[in-house]
């Protein structure tokens, strides 16, 4: 799925790095903490999420993660946004809840790589 596909089918506004929404992302997962994204979360190349800290960011750059989308309207820091751009990575913002976003997308076919235990 294309991560321009991604942000229609959520409604989300793009906040950085725009030029990468051509590219494609095969899985994705829901999460507030990233102690557990760090911990169980492998080759997921979205992260949704309605925290909004600098960890986000970094935990994104460390998980190879292409995009961040931030639920619940949450309004990144510039300080992330310019982090994240810096990094390549696109950051969206949608006022859908978390379950409903990941539902979203995951009917729409993006999947979750199995977690590592």
């Amino acid at each position: 799925m294309k991560i321009s596909t991604i942000k229609e089918l959520i409604g989300a506004e793009v906040l950085c790095s725009e030029d990468s929404l051509g590219r494609h992302v095969y899985s994705a997962c829901g999460c507030d903490l990233m102690s557990d994204v760090l911990a169980y979360v492998k080759d997921q190349a979205v992260l949704l999420t309605g925290l909004v800290n600098p960890q986000v960011i970094r935990t994104a750059i460390m998980m190879d993660m292409v995009c961040v989308v931030f639920v619940r309207s949450k309004e990144p820091t510039e300080e992330m946004i310019a982090l994240a751009k810096e990094s390549g990575i696109v950051l969206l913002k949608t006022d859908k809840r978390l379950y409903e976003a990941c539902g979203i997308l995951y009917s729409n076919g993006l999947t979750s790589n199995k977690v590592k235990q």
